[in-house]
């Protein structure tokens, strides 16, 4: 007995150490963790359950037969987060490049089916070189069925991806179709062809950080939510990230104990809209001063910064917020603004997290970039994923809700449930010089009466009266009592249910 215990022990230490002393030090020396430290700082001490310890390929071409490792390039299991089941599987460089075989993917195939029964989160943190190319289409068959299974999963249980290396080829699709990528700066990039190839094809010069690092997907493509100075911060944030979201589409939003009175009055949001119209305010204060404990995670927090979105807690539950940002292009709605709004919505509606909007907008971005690059459909996207939203829908109007943009942004039209707005407020179809203009253009030629002109629009229709009169507003608050209005509400909604025609699924303006 004593034999095959000792047997059983060297084989694990075999499996632990990966591709081998020399590559775990390569590692380090470039500034990363390995497949197993990753997992010990992502779930709570000793609670990682491992599965497939010792799976290898079975690829006998190229010389493969002589080459291989116990657990294939690849570390799966469950365990826990803050005492909750996650599932995660952590791609491991210091084998094969972390390349995907078919064993491989089998490993990662059976978390995904086991995540999926038990209605629980999977996160994925990805190191890896793309398909092992000796296996030619049994990997590219691997890939398929990860796939099929992120598609299957998606709306049912959160699927979280961190990319902490590089992640090209095939890799880089299934965190394409979870819910949220996070990477990790100067360390991690993400491109379907790297710049060998792209210099082949297309005669273009371009470093790997320049073709697909954190930067380029955080602040142009969009592909990542956020991004992160190194391995240890990314993954304690993803541990913070997690305490926001459900299990389960079914589970509904954890709750964490809050001391924060949820009838809190804030006597400074009073000042924060300035007395002149035009001038920026930072919305993201309005955000933190309202949820719990200043606890606000954004998401996509670098790219298309006229919105924010992101989780909050009122009264101890899970909140999501989206809110116009007046401090950039003064909180407008452009292509970029309005799909990072709609997913967001589309997420949060999928897990039942309520929603919380603020708005301040004077419309949409005018011009040909915008007509020609599909503005038209992309605000519709946002437009889409409000009135398809069955979760509960508080809005508040802060200052200006002009044009089609009111009623994108959660309007009573559209759906919002409790729909309020501050004394500040302005709701029309567009601003009062504009509006006068058109209306009295033959009175163009006299200052004194556009002054007038101006004067008796803004009386009629800049204020939040005349849609409070007709219903399409709730009730003009008082700023400082915002917090109160929004957590009364939010409670009043907790049983809230909304039928919907039955349908296949619909068809959103992709």
């Amino acid at each position: 007995m004593k034999d095959i215990l000792e047997r059983l022990e060297y084989r694990l230490e075999q499996a632990r150490v990966g591709g081998g002393e020399s590559r775990v030090a390569a590692q380090h020396k470039r500034g990363k963790l390995t497949a197993r430290e990753r997992i010990e700082l992502l779930l709570d001490s000793g609670s990682f359950e491992e599965f497939d310890m010792f799976v290898q390929h079975r690829s006998n071409d190229f010389g493969m037969e002589k080459q291989k490792i116990p657990g294939d390039g690849v570390i799966t299991g469950w365990g826990t987060i803050n005492g909750r089941t996650v599932f995660v599987f952590s791609k491991d460089f210091t084998v094969f490049g972390g390349s995907l075989s078919e064993a491989h993917a089998q490993k990662i195939i059976k978390v995904q089916d086991m995540a999926l029964k038990m209605r629980a989160p999977i996160i994925g943190l990805f190191d890896a070189g793309g398909a092992r190319i000796q296996e030619g289409v049994a990997a590219l068959g691997g890939y398929g069925e990860v796939f099929k299974r992120n598609v299957t999963a998606s709306g049912v249980i959160p699927q979280i991806s961190v990319i902490m290396g590089p992640c090209a080829g095939g890799d880089v699709y299934s965190p394409a179709m979870t819910d949220f990528i996070f990477m990790v700066r100067d360390t991690s990039y993400m491109f379907v062809t790297g710049p060998d190839v792209v210099k082949t094809v297309t005669n273009e010069v371009v470093t790997a950080e320049e073709l697909g690092g954190a930067k380029v997907h955080t602040v142009k493509s969009s592909i990542a939510d956020g991004s992160y100075e190194n391995d240890v911060e990314a993954l304690l944030q993803i541990r913070r990230l997690m305490d926001f979201l459900p299990a389960n589409n079914q589970a509904g939003v954890p709750k964490i104990e809050s001391f924060d009175d949820p009838s809190r009055l804030d006597r400074s949001l009073d000042t924060l809209i300035p007395d002149n119209p035009n001038k920026p305010y930072d919305m993201g204060e309005l955000i933190r001063r309202v949820v719990d404990e200043c606890d606000f995670f954004e998401i996509q927090g670098s790219y298309a910064r006229n919105i924010i979105t992101g989780f909050g807690r009122i009264e101890g539950r899970t909140v999501g917020f989206v809110a116009n940002q007046p401090m950039v292009l003064a909180g407008v709605l452009d292509s970029d603004a309005s799909r990072k709004a709609a997913r967001f919505v589309r997420f949060c509606d999928a897990f039942s997290i309520p929603i919380v909007t603020f708005v301040d907008v004077p419309g949409f971005l005018p011009g040909t970039a915008q007509e020609y690059g599909g503005l038209i459909k992309h605000g519709a996207k946002l437009l889409f994923a409000y009135s398809q939203a069955t979760v509960p829908l508080v809005t508040v109007i802060t200052r200006k809700a002009f044009g089609g943009a009111y009623d994108v942004m959660a309007s009573k039209h559209v759906g919002g449930d409790v729909n309020y707005a501050w004394p500040t407020a302005q709701i029309a179809v567009m601003g009062a010089k504009g509006a006068v203009e058109i209306i009295f253009r033959q009175d163009l030629g006299d200052p004194d009466k556009i002054a007038a002109r101006t004067a008796e629009y803004e009386e009629r229709f800049m204020s939040p009266f005349v849609a409070a009169e007709r219903g399409y507003i709730d009730e003009v608050i008082m700023p400082h009592s915002t917090r109160r209005r929004i957590a009364r509400a939010l409670a009043m909604l907790r049983t809230k249910e909304s039928e919907q025609p039955w349908k296949k699924h619909d068809n959103i303006p992709l």
